[in-house]
């Protein structure tokens, strides 16, 4: 499967034969990026915000996940997962985390989490081969909580996300701290991952992506 990073909390899913996934489209008046053109059968939506919600901007959508369930849609196993819950505080939002399973290959998309998960809510997402793990704080996960929550889910691979960039209008931490706590003394972004379920590593490895513009 490919994945690209396109800023913030978005990316795109994609997989020959299967269903293309758009997570979290953002407004770019609120980010200060590039305006997102993008194209998928699936639109995936945290919670409602301005950085994360954008549904208009994915053409091509056929179906738009915003809420927990499990769905099948084009090949594609989703579990959506509600975190948060009803006793979050007064400014945190109600998020949907979402575990998609391509031919066998686990992706969790931790949307806007902002505490670490029991070990029990972590078991229920069975493995996860790759996490896109929020880092920049924020509304989202701190370096140091985004450190323990990979050390609970242990994923092969971790992709940093919703982080400051240059030329963003969000507070958001840099990347360099997450880095710095998971052991990474130097990471060269790269485009996109492209990975199969036998590529996945036994050990723990943070890739790097580079913001793309649509």
């Amino acid at each position: 499967m490919e994945i690209t990073w396109f800023g913030l909390s978005c990316f795109r899913l994609s997989e020959r034969g299967l269903a293309s996934i758009v997570t979290d489209p953002y407004d770019h008046r609120v980010t200060g990026y590039e305006p997102l053109r993008l194209k998928a059968d699936i639109v995936t939506v945290s919670h409602d915000a301005g950085g994360h919600n954008n549904v208009e901007a994915v053409k091509g959508k056929k179906h738009v996940l915003t809420g927990p369930g499990e769905y099948e849609i084009g090949g594609v196993f989703i579990t959506a997962v509600q975190t948060n819950g009803v006793k979050r505080a007064a400014d945190e939002p109600r998020n949907t985390l979402y575990v998609f399973d391509y031919d066998g290959l686990t992706v969790a998309h931790l949307g806007d989490l902002r505490r670490v998960p029991s070990q029990t809510e972590v078991e229920a997402l069975g493995d996860v081969h790759i996490a896109l793990v929020p880092v920049g704080g924020g509304g989202g996960l701190t370096a140091t909580k985004a450190v323990e929550v990979v050390s609970l889910l242990e994923p092969g691979i971790v992709i940093p996300m919703h982080y400051g960039l240059p030329g963003g209008n969000l507070k958001l931490g840099p990347v360099n701290k997450f880095l710095k706590e998971m052991g990474v003394a130097s990471a060269d972004p790269q485009p996109t991952l492209k990975i199969s379920a036998g590529g996945v590593p036994d050990e723990t490895r943070v890739v790097l992506l580079s913001y793309t513009k649509s």
